[in-house]
């Protein structure tokens, strides 16, 4: 079986106006910020250059003359210009720095903004890890690349361009040689950074294949000895293993050529320069002064290069990640609010489905044609088979999804007439499989209103009967709940998302599915608790075992896209039709499984009319 991963993203994204511009808006936001940033990059690039200089008017015009007052006066200024490139390094250090980390914080804000307004149907489809990826990996690529990337390239550029203006005024000639050298060093030292990048993304790939099927290995190792498949396991790993190291072999070889290659670009310029500069030496048109500043102008633009070109390879990389993000913070919701949104104080009233069709792919409806008048304070119970439809219809209520035709009101208006926030902060709901954020049982209670007291905390848990198993935790409500919940067992978590939803006395109030995970006892703690919030409450019930909603006002079977059988326990019991059938089924295993777990519950007496009743 092949596992399921999904590997680092890398695009081959060509390179637009348009997404140029979008990244350079990130560091126009941030103008002050970015003229120290450019204003230092400037003044490190002259300064090291004017060093280099300052280097051939020591030679010339003290040490070859014996001018000592001449070589105080410029050591003098040697002194000042490493005070000036401290401060110049200084100041372009902290600018990246912070620019970076300013710009992976904007970006991170707007992402994580965005995704509070994207429709339930949208991370439905999107896979957590991607989103991740986004906020994490991709946001620190960009605003590594818009501030140390854009740096090592202005940096670079100055560093060339100031140096060659420094090479003209002590001799254009020479000069014009180092201008044909340049470019060649510069094609070659990419070409070899982009060959470098594509092995290492080659090992990322594969070293993604290999955690894949080692994780697969592990979690499955039961199956995996049961069926003899150690050895064609080994194998599969040896190979993706294989894969790894040689395109690991082959970048550790790309890098280890890289930079040899380009000392010998520099020794070639180096040898250029010492003969054609003697020639002129000889000519008279070049001093030795020169010809040194010359030999450190070239060693001065071997690092920029190589970092230019390091960066140049990579900046596709990052664009596809800027790329990525964008797009995320670009994403339409697919449920909007009306530009004159109401926004109603409470939600309490009757709930009519007018004609209502929904569908996830066009041209096959889920639902279709619903009608249906739910009185304030109605309990009605959702049954049918898997898919029919129940859970659709609770989200058309809450506004997750919109109908492609019909409309649906509460109190007489149009939820496409009111907020979001409006319709979903007054509708309470417990989940199939309760979620708790790590922290504490006070504060996954308190979720439910931020603002509660801590007596109103403890009262809802009481509602709920949630009290009693708290104050047996060893640190009561302090007690902390581990990630997801996970130090409490699936009936606690259940009682506490009850707790939770009582303190947010909601209007409207969902249960979907709440006891189908949890055995006999603790489902009839949680019932206990259900009572209490569905007091006086318009609520919808999803139900997998139909004793628990025998009490609903309405019960509703959906089958085939719309209400088959509509009506309470007792006269669907009595219409004998799909409701009965299923209850049966259900009375019948349960009371076979009660008096014989053993027992094979499809041959188990039907039992009688009044038996079900």
């Amino acid at each position: 079986m092949e596992p399921q991963y999904r590997e680092e993203e890398e695009f081959e994204t060509a390179l637009s106006g348009k997404l140029l511009w979008r990244l350079a808006r990130l560091n126009l936001t941030h103008r002050s910020l970015l003229v120290i940033y450019l204003v230092s990059i400037i003044a490190v690039a002259v300064v090291d250059s004017y060093f280099t200089f300052l280097s051939k008017r020591i030679v010339d015009e003290a040490l070859l003359v014996g001018d000592t007052g001449m070589l105080r006066r410029l050591m003098l200024h040697y002194g000042l210009l490493v005070l000036a490139l401290a401060a110049a390094v200084f100041g372009f250090i902290f600018s990246a720095g912070y620019l970076g980390e300013r710009i992976r914080y904007d970006l991170c804000r707007s992402m994580f903004a965005r995704l509070q307004t994207l429709s339930l149907a949208y991370f439905d489809r999107t896979p957590v890890g991607w989103l991740m990826a986004r906020l994490t990996s991709d946001s620190r690529r960009v605003g590594e690349m818009v501030s140390w990337g854009v740096l090592d390239m202005l940096w670079g550029s100055c560093n060339i361009v100031i140096a060659l203006g420094f090479m003209a005024f002590i001799s254009w000639k020479l000069a014009l040689v180092m201008m044909v050298i340049i470019p060649v060093t510069l094609y070659v030292a990419f070409k070899f950074q982009r060959r470098i990048l594509e092995e290492q993304r080659r090992v990322r790939s594969a070293n993604s294949r290999i955690t894949a099927e080692f994780n697969e290995s592990i979690t499955g190792i039961r199956v995996v000895k049961s069926l003899a498949r150690e050895r064609a396991n080994f194998l599969k790993f040896q190979t993706l293993s294989g894969e790894m190291f040689t395109a690991g072999y082959r970048a550790a070889w790309l890098s280890a050529l890289f930079l040899p290659i380009v000392q010998l670009t520099a020794a070639l310029a180096v040898g250029t320069i010492i003969w054609y500069g003697g020639w002129q030496f000889e000519m008279g048109e070049l001093t030795v002064g020169g010809i040194q500043a010359f030999i450190g102008f070239i060693g001065l633009m071997v690092f920029p290069i190589e970092e230019m070109s390091r960066v140049l390879a990579q900046m596709q990389q990052a664009f596809a990640s800027g790329e990525r993000v964008f797009s995320l913070m670009d994403t339409v919701p697919e449920i909007q609010d009306a530009p004159h949104a109401l926004s109603p104080d409470s939600m309490r009233g009757d709930i009519e489905f007018d004609n209502v069709t929904f569908a996830y792919e066009e041209g096959r409806p889920v639902l279709e044609g619903i009608d249906l008048h739910v009185r304030q304070g109605e309990t009605i119970a959702l049954v049918g088979p898997t898919g029919a439809g129940k859970s659709t219809l609770v989200n058309l209520v809450c506004r997750f999804l919109e109908p492609q035709s019909g409309t649906i009101r509460i109190n007489g208006f149009d939820l496409k007439l009111l907020t979001q926030e409006s319709i979903q902060s007054r509708i309470g709901m417990v989940l199939q499989v309760p979620h708790l954020f790590a922290g504490t049982v006070f504060q996954n209670i308190q979720y439910g209103l931020l603002e509660a007291t801590e007596e109103g905390v403890r009262d809802a848990a009481r509602q709920a009967g949630a009290d009693e198993f708290i104050r047996k935790l060893p640190q009561g409500y302090k007690s902390q709940v581990g990630e997801e919940g996970l130090m409490l067992s699936v009936g606690q978590k259940q009682l506490i998302s009850i707790a939770r939803a009582i303190l947010s006395d909601p209007d409207i109030f969902v249960m979907d599915e709440a006891t189908s995970s949890v055995d006999t006892v603790t489902e009839a703690m949680v019932q206990k608790g259900m009572e209490e919030i569905l007091r006086n409450r318009t609520s919808f019930v999803i139900a997998h075992r139909l004793s628990t909603i025998r009490r609903a006002d309405r019960i509703l079977v959906i089958r085939e896209g719309g209400i088959g059988e509509m009506g309470t326990h007792h006269e669907l019991i009595r219409a004998r039709g799909y409701y009965h059938e299923l209850y049966t089924r259900q009375f019948r295993e349960e009371r076979a499984r009660v008096m014989d777990p053993f027992h094979d519950t499809r041959v188990a007496p039907a039992p009688s009319q009044s038996q079900v009743v």
